[in-house]
């Protein structure tokens, strides 16, 4: 009974989200096509993405490696690992906000359950991860990246970072759809929090008494989350979880509000 209260009080949000999930295979394909029309007339296609990036890390860590005074075979994979996780992040927090505005011409002419493009949104992210991740293939040739056990833990990792991913997006493209200041907001606040977490700059240079700054930081366990599996480490128990509560507690805040607000979204745009 108490069971079919819930779900008749919540079944809206409840639907939407299986649907949502069923459809996987519409979400995963408009995903994968979005990234191949934003370079569809390019040779080399999203790789400019990487090589990029390459490009950047291979730059900055012989300038940053040097004014930390750390080993460059220490500092490389350090900074190339936290550049591939920050960059994963911070696309999908950025396109998070303007997520069902982009979507516009799908949510007023068609049908599909406002979950789709959540998981769209998040895959596409995903899918350029993917391709950036041979960054590191120099550094594991060159620099003897560390691979081991712990490295499959970057499975899981990856796991908990797509169910936060799409639990927090969907809190922001409410947001987003709602309220347009939201977006330029977050852009701004997601450049401030690049330099308050340990990306470039490694926590053991951190004095004692500014640590606050990382363990406070939802960001920074995040990061040891993802970048300590590649660098052949186990994440901390702390940053563990920390971030298995923000993931409770960021699913019951997004289901939730979707909800709350989901009939809302096509008369918001």
């Amino acid at each position: 009974m108490a069971k079919s209260a819930l779900y008749k009080k919540y079944h809206l949000a409840w639907d939407d989200i299986a649907d949502g999930l069923k459809s996987w295979r519409i979400w995963l394909l408009l995903a994968w096509h979005e990234v191949k029309l934003r370079y569809r007339r390019s040779t080399l296609g999203p790789f400019w993405i990487t090589i990029s990036m390459a490009i950047t890390i291979y730059s900055m860590g012989v300038l940053y490696g040097h004014l930390f005074k750390m080993d460059l075979a220490v500092y490389y994979p350090f900074l190339a690992t936290g550049i591939l996780g920050w960059n994963l992040i911070s696309l999908i927090v950025n396109d998070a906000t303007m997520t069902f505005v982009n979507a516009d011409q799908f949510i007023k002419q068609m049908k599909q359950p406002y979950s789709v493009f959540m998981f769209q949104s998040v895959t596409r992210n995903f899918i350029i991860f993917f391709h950036n991740i041979l960054v590191l293939v120099p550094l594991i040739i060159f620099f003897h990246l560390k691979i081991n056990g712990n490295t499959l833990f970057i499975f899981v990792s990856l796991l908990i970072l797509w169910v936060n991913a799409v639990s927090y997006s969907t809190i922001l493209a409410l947001l987003g759809t709602r309220f347009r200041d939201i977006p330029i907001l977050v852009a701004s606040l997601i450049q401030v929090v690049f330099f308050l977490t340990p990306i470039m700059w490694s926590p053991s240079i951190l004095p004692e008494r500014y640590h606050f700054i990382i363990d406070y930081n939802p960001f920074a366990q995040f990061m040891e989350l993802f970048r300590n599996p590649l660098l052949g480490k186990l994440p901390s128990s702390y940053s563990l979880e920390t971030t298995l509560g923000l993931t409770i507690l960021g699913l019951l805040g997004a289901f939730i509000i979707f909800d709350r607000y989901r009939s809302r979204i096509a008369y918001w745009l």
